[in-house]
């Protein structure tokens, strides 16, 4: 924590009483070590966690995803933030034990984020969003549903339609087109709840969605439905989402889910 903040805190605390004291240390550290996520579609040249580990976020090449990487620093950085996450380099894709931890630990990572940007490089800023790619990846829907404050950054990292509210989720327009993209509810997009409430629909809406690897399919759904599972790379997609739905209808008991 930076002297400053430190020195403010101490002058804070010496007037306070013992409980204001605590609840004054707990929230400035909470705000201190709030952070914001990253969604966005893969490209080329995405900088993994080798390649970012021990650099200079500002240092490194500007080329392909290391470019995209150090904007969405920048964006988090005005916004105050000091700490940002994302899947490109935050996570140790060779270590098959922190994959499997991530996959099942994504839904709350961005549900606790204080803000997750979202960066969509194929609509430009004078443009709607409703036909971004981003709408049709499978890993993208928990990153829509599971953030409470989200912010949509368009291919040169302007603020879509330019709207400066701190959370495009509160704007009336922005919702009307993301129900129209997504097909989902407002309700679920503003106040969503992981777990099997009619798992019909939430299938459905991953339906038209795909993903890189087939069985992420699967994966991406796991947090939505609130399903710990083994991660298993290199079945098919086939199995992964028999186990899926195999999981579902045992929680749930409904078997119209299969009809989805």
């Amino acid at each position: 924590m930076g002297s400053q903040q430190y020195n403010q805190l101490l002058s804070s605390c010496r007037t306070c009483t013992p409980d204001q004291r605590t609840t004054l240390i707990h929230t400035t550290i909470s705000r201190y070590f709030q952070f914001v996520m990253f969604s966005h579609r893969w490209g080329v040249n995405e900088p993994l966690l080798r390649d970012a580990e021990g650099y200079s976020i500002y240092g490194m090449s500007t080329e392909g995803g290391f470019g995209k990487l150090q904007a969405f620093c920048l964006r988090a950085c005005e916004q105050n933030y000091l700490w940002a996450w994302s899947d490109t380099c935050c996570i140790d894709k060779d270590s098959s034990a922190e994959l499997q931890e991530a996959i099942g630990s994504m839904f709350g990572w961005y549900r606790r984020s204080a803000l997750t940007i979202v960066h969509l490089s194929d609509v430009a800023s004078t443009s709607s969003f409703g036909s971004s790619e981003w709408f049709r990846r499978g890993w993208t829907l928990q990153e829509l549903l599971a953030p409470q404050t989200v912010q949509f950054y368009t291919q040169d990292w302007s603020l879509y339609k330019n709207l400066s509210c701190s959370n495009h989720k509160t704007d009336v327009s922005v919702m009307e087109e993301l129900e129209k993209a997504t097909g989902v509810e407002s309700r679920s997009l503003l106040d969503f709840s992981p777990g099997m409430d009619d798992a019909r629909s939430r299938l459905q809406w991953a339906s038209l969605r795909c993903t890189t690897r087939p069985e992420d399919i699967a994966y991406s759904l796991f947090g939505i439905f609130g399903i710990h599972l083994p991660v298993l790379y290199g079945e098919s997609a086939e199995k992964a989402l028999a186990r899926l739905l195999v999981e579902i209808i045992s929680q749930s008991g409904d078997i119209s889910i299969l009809d989805w």
